[in-house]
């Protein structure tokens, strides 16, 4: 049984329903104990079809979450059409009862709703799809206005650790995102992927930005790390209108 989740706390319009779990209340064993949601990492395939049908009864699911085949792209797909695991790291919608669904162990989840109710989204933000465009390009194609957004659990920024060739791309793309990276040794910074995430939501106009106060790697109790683990499940965010 799922006992406990992340609290989603937002002020988002009536009928917006977002979940994000945490790695306990499933059927996995070993590295996956327990609420494995992912298919592609090594998990028994019947154990995490167990977990996804936990997931769906217990939390009241008004389908199948459109799961994405994710590859840190920039790649962004409405939900209402798409095809069985498509390539893609972010997903939206403006259909009743279609949920949006990101998988992650350290990668940071976004969820978007604007103030209206009318659209919704998530997106899997690892440091290569901040970079490449991946929440703008979900802006971009969503066809609401005025959004706010949440902030899922993700790697904290005491150790997320990069190289300087990734701290340097992001300066690239932004100077202002050198705030975002704190020298740690020679040629390695440790990277704030929530600062990354909401200076590039405030460059598009969105102010409203709430969640961000979790780190996956350090709370081993609630949450799948894969830097801590490298063998390890997924947790999943999901978002979905319903009227």
């Amino acid at each position: 049984m799922i006992k406990s989740m992340v609290n989603v706390d937002w002020p988002v319009a009536e009928g917006i329903h977002a979940i994000s779990t945490v790695r306990w209340g499933g059927v996995s064993l070993g590295a996956y104990d327990s609420l494995n949601l992912a298919m592609h990492v090594g998990d028994s395939m019947h154990s995490v079809s167990q977990n996804r049908h936990i997931l769906r009864c217990q939390c009241s699911l008004p389908s199948e979450p459109v799961w994405l085949n994710q590859t840190h792209s920039s790649k962004v797909i409405c939900a209402d059409t798409a095809t069985v695991m498509p390539v893609a790291d972010a997903s939206f919608t403006g259909q009743s009862g279609i949920v949006c669904a990101v998988l992650t162990a350290d990668c940071l989840p976004v969820l978007l709703a604007d103030k209206q109710g009318l659209w919704v989204g998530a997106v899997h933000c690892g440091w290569r799809g901040l970079l490449s465009g991946v929440l703008e390009n979900t802006l971009i194609a969503m066809p609401g206005v005025d959004f706010i957004a949440w902030f899922g659990p993700a790697i904290g920024n005491t150790v997320f650790e990069v190289g300087d060739e990734v701290r340097d791309a992001f300066v690239k793309k932004s100077p202002k995102m050198e705030d975002a990276f704190k020298p740690f040794g020679k040629g390695c910074f440790l990277a704030d992927i929530y600062k990354l995430a909401r200076l590039i939501l405030k460059d598009a106009g969105i102010d409203e930005i709430y969640g961000g106060t979790y780190c996956t790697f350090t709370d081993a109790s609630r949450f799948f790390s894969y830097r801590r683990e490298k063998v390890t499940g997924r947790m999943v965010s999901l978002i979905w209108r319903e009227f």
